[in-house]
C-alpha cells in the first residue's frame, strides 16, 4: 500500500493540521500519543464542522466499532441538545462497556440456561444477592426516568455502574443472575438493539427486545432499612457501622461500642460527650 504525503491526506480529506488530528493520525497510521504535544505547540482540534469538512464518517466507524458502540456513543457523549467533540478515547470506552458486558453474560450462561424464578425465589436471600437486585432494581428505575426525560447519557452510565457491581459479585445465584440478565438485556435493547437481540435468544428467549415490555422496578427493594454511618473518635474517624435508618441516638451507640475498632479507641476511656446527626455521623468524645 503506498503512504501518502501529509500534504495529500490533508487536501483530500479537507482537513488543516488543527482540525481533526485523529483522522488524520489514523490515515496516516501514526501514532496518536504525539498528538499532545502538537496540541501544546499548535492548540487543540477544533469541533466537527460540516463547513470545515472535519466530520467524522460514521460508515468507517460502524466498520470499526460496530453499529451498537457507535449508537451507544452518540447518545452517551452529551444530552441530545448539545453539541459535543467526538473522541477516540470517548468511543474506545463505549465499546470497552459494550464488550464488557458482552463477555460477562455470555460467560455465565452456562450458570442461568433453563433457570426460571418467581418472587418466592428473592425470599432468604444472602445479603450480597439481595444488594445486587437492589442495585439491578435502582438501575432499573434511573434508566426509566432518564429516558423519560431524554438524558440517556445518565441513563447509560448507571447501566456502566450496575456492570461493575456485577463484577464483583461472587456468589452468582442463579436465579438472581437471571432475572438481572433479562432485564439488563432489556434496559440497554434501545442503545445497543443488535447486541440486546443476540444476548436475549442466548437465554433461550423467543422474538425479539423490542416486543417485550419494557421492566418494571420493585418499589420495595428502594427503600433503604440500613445504612452505613461514620463514627468519630474525638472528631477522627475510627469505623463505619450499619445501622437502621430511623435508629436513635442511643441505639447507634450501642450498635457502636459493640464495634471492635471502636472499642480499641474508647477502651479504658471515659465517653464524656456523644453527637449524633440522624442518619449521617456519630463522634464520641472520651477522654
Amino acid at each position: 500500500m503506498e503512504r501518502k504525503t501529509i500534504k495529500a491526506v490533508l487536501e483530500e480529506n479537507h482537513l488543516n493540521l488543527n482540525d481533526n488530528a485523529v483522522l488524520l493520525f489514523d490515515k496516516l497510521g501514526l501514532d496518536k500519543s504525539v498528538l499532545t504535544k502538537l496540541e501544546d505547540a499548535y492548540g487543540k482540534s477544533d469541533k466537527m464542522s460540516k463547513s470545515k469538512h472535519n466530520t467524522v464518517d460514521p460508515d468507517e466507524m460502524v466498520k470499526k466499532y460496530g453499529a451498537d458502540t457507535v449508537r451507544l456513543y452518540t447518545l452517551f457523549a452529551a444530552p441530545p441538545e448539545n453539541n459535543f467533540d467526538w473522541t477516540e478515547s470517548g468511543i474506545e470506552g463505549a465499546h470497552r462497556f459494550v464488550k464488557r458486558l458482552f463477555y460477562y453474560i455470555s460467560e455465565n450462561l452456562d450458570i442461568v440456561k433453563n433457570v426460571s424464578y418467581s418472587e418466592e425465589d428473592f425470599k432468604n436471600l444472602s445479603q450480597e444477592s439481595l444488594n445486587i437486585r437492589k442495585k439491578l432494581h435502582q438501575t432499573i428505575k434511573k434508566v426509566r426516568n432518564d429516558i423519560e426525560r431524554f438524558q440517556f447519557n445518565t441513563a447509560i452510565a448507571s447501566m456502566m455502574e450496575l456492570l461493575n457491581t456485577l463484577y464483583d459479585y461472587k456468589e452468582k445465584n442463579p436465579k438472581v443472575l437471571r432475572e438481572v440478565f433479562e432485564k439488563f438485556i432489556l434496559l440497554i435493547s434501545p442503545f445497543t438493539p443488535f447486541m440486546a437481540d443476540y444476548l436475549w435468544k442466548q437465554l433461550g428467549n423467543k422474538g425479539y427486545t423490542i416486543q417485550q415490555p419494557f421492566p418494571n422496578y420493585d418499589e420495595s427493594l428502594l427503600v433503604e432499612k440500613e445504612r452505613e454511618i461514620p463514627v468519630q473518635i474525638n472528631g477522627k474517624l475510627r469505623a463505619t457501622i450499619k445501622a437502621p435508618v430511623d435508629a436513635s441516638q442511643d441505639e447507634v451507640l450501642n450498635i457502636a461500642l459493640k464495634d471492635e475498632s471502636v472499642k480499641k479507641w474508647i477502651e479504658g476511656k471515659e465517653i464524656v460527650k456523644t453527637v449524633f446527626i440522624q442518619g449521617k455521623i456519630l463522634n464520641i468524645v472520651v477522654k
